[in-house]
């Protein structure tokens, strides 16, 4: 139990000590648990920002990941896009009754099966056809007579992927009525 005693954070407590030496001890003491405190708060708050830094390192990994999946979906559909414009004009020049319509329904039947595809990934097709005209959203390919500022045809359907522009409509804007300039 003396021994016990003597030792007190690596400094000796003699047995014959009197006052003066015993409060150099403490103030000693004293000094030596609030420098290792501020080691104590050091360390924490350095770990406190190691972790936010790892958390915040974390977020914008996953956002990359996020973002690069999103570009090689929008790669990948920009892709197919003229593949499903060229299947819709081919149904356009169809004739009114083709004499063997069954092969002309499976192929029709194809082209929803692939629309059902995509619209399920996120893709949506912009309504344009008398909206009034917007360059922002909106690529102009013609003016014709009709009525001012409104999309009259759609040269080229426009699509969203998740609510963000894919692939802006072409569009043929009016200019108002002929009848004006004679």
């Amino acid at each position: 139990m003396a021994e016990e005693e003597k030792l007190v954070s690596g400094n000796e407590i003699p047995e014959q000590a009197d006052g003066e030496e015993i409060l150099e001890l403490a103030e000693g003491i004293e000094k030596e648990l609030a420098e290792e405190k501020e080691k104590t708060a050091k360390y924490l708050e350095n770990w406190q920002k190691a972790e936010a830094d790892f958390s915040n390192y974390r977020k914008r990994a996953e956002q990359e990941k996020e973002d690069l999946c999103r570009g090689a979906v929008s790669s990948v559909l920009l892709r197919v896009l003229p593949a499903i414009d060229d299947l819709e004009r081919a149904f356009d020049s169809l004739p009114a009754k083709p004499k063997d319509a069954s092969w002309v329904d499976g192929i029709k039947l194809i082209h929803r099966k692939l629309q059902a595809a995509l619209e399920a990934q996120g893709l949506s097709e912009i309504n344009a056809f008398g909206e009034t005209f917007d360059p922002n959203l909106h690529e102009a390919v013609a003016y014709q007579s009709g009525e001012d500022g409104k999309v009259i045809a759609v040269a080229r359907k426009g699509y969203k992927l998740n609510d963000k522009m894919l692939r802006a409509p072409q569009v043929v804007v009016g200019k108002g009525s002929d009848s004006s300039n004679m």
